[in-house]
């Protein structure tokens, strides 16, 4: 216990909050050579505005189907108050959070929190997988804002958990809900992953390997073993694969009648 009030900041991809705000956001998605690099430095933000105009209407349609935005910012500032609450009872703590490529950023959170006299301050990432275009991004833009805002400021992250015991049993408890609904029928578990240029996996990036080691952890407790695929890919450079689509027509191929999907690269989802 101790009387020093700390700071956290959930670090998360954002997104659009109405259908207008879709173009920019993908804008800023594609401004960032972290996630994809668009020909030489010098073209990405140009080449990101072309992308960003051509996507937005198949965005927005999808946009549009789950309400007219995105539910990103309202989940992470409820998953905010309830970290908040669970901490309350080891000091005084005080969780807000980061958007990369959205509003909140990175820059209003550091200043939310120096504006409380908070000088120490623990990120923690809502990818559980390490990757150097979600977690790495985010971490090196809040480095850059506190560098600005709050240089000596006492900074520890959280980059990755991908057999954290409670995330674990979060997923278990959810998959053995689901397989509640087929009841005694044959179901194949498909986990979705956001997908990676296949080039940062090849320099080391340790996001497959991962995300293997939080399902193989899941099944230890369900017993069930589940397929791998991988969704959101984009732009012309070659992206992990099964994609989801290539998955789904492969186990029809197959005579799979029953599919239980787990979204699996992000505790938001």
């Amino acid at each position: 216990m101790t009387n020093e009030k700390n700071g956290v900041i959930l670090l998360n991809m954002g997104g659009p909050d109405t259908l207008n705000d879709v173009q920019p956001f993908l804008y800023n998605l594609f401004s960032d050579r972290e996630i994809i690099r668009l020909g030489p430095f010098f073209m990405q933000k140009f080449l990101a505005r072309i992308i960003s105009r051509r996507r937005a209407p198949k965005s927005r349609a999808i946009y549009e189907q789950i309400g007219g935005g995105s539910p990103l910012k309202e989940l992470t500032l409820r998953q905010a108050k309830a970290l908040e609450d669970e901490l309350a009872a080891d000091g005084d703590w005080f969780v807000t959070l980061a958007m990369r490529y959205w509003p909140p950023h990175a820059d209003s959170a550091i200043q939310l929190l120096l504006r409380q006299n908070i000088r120490r301050i623990t990120a923690l990432t809502l990818y559980p997988h390490y990757s150097r275009a979600t977690t790495g991004s985010s971490v090196q833009d809040l480095h850059r804002h506190l560098k600005k805002h709050g240089p000596g400021t006492e900074l520890t992250v959280i980059s990755s958990y991908p057999t954290q015991p409670s995330y674990i049993k979060a997923l278990v408890d959810n998959i053995n809900q689901g397989l509640k609904n087929f009841e005694d029928e044959a179901v194949e578990i498909v986990y979705s992953a956001h997908s990676l240029p296949v080039s940062f996996i090849e320099e080391g990036d340790p996001y497959v390997d991962h995300i293997k080691e939080t399902i193989m952890a899941i099944e230890k407790y369900t017993g069930h073993p589940g397929r791998l695929c991988y969704q959101s890919r984009s732009g012309p450079v070659e992206w992990l694969s099964p994609s989801t689509p290539e998955m789904l027509n492969s186990l029809a191929a197959e005579g799979c009648k029953n599919i239980l999907m787990v979204p699996i690269s992000f505790v938001s989802d």
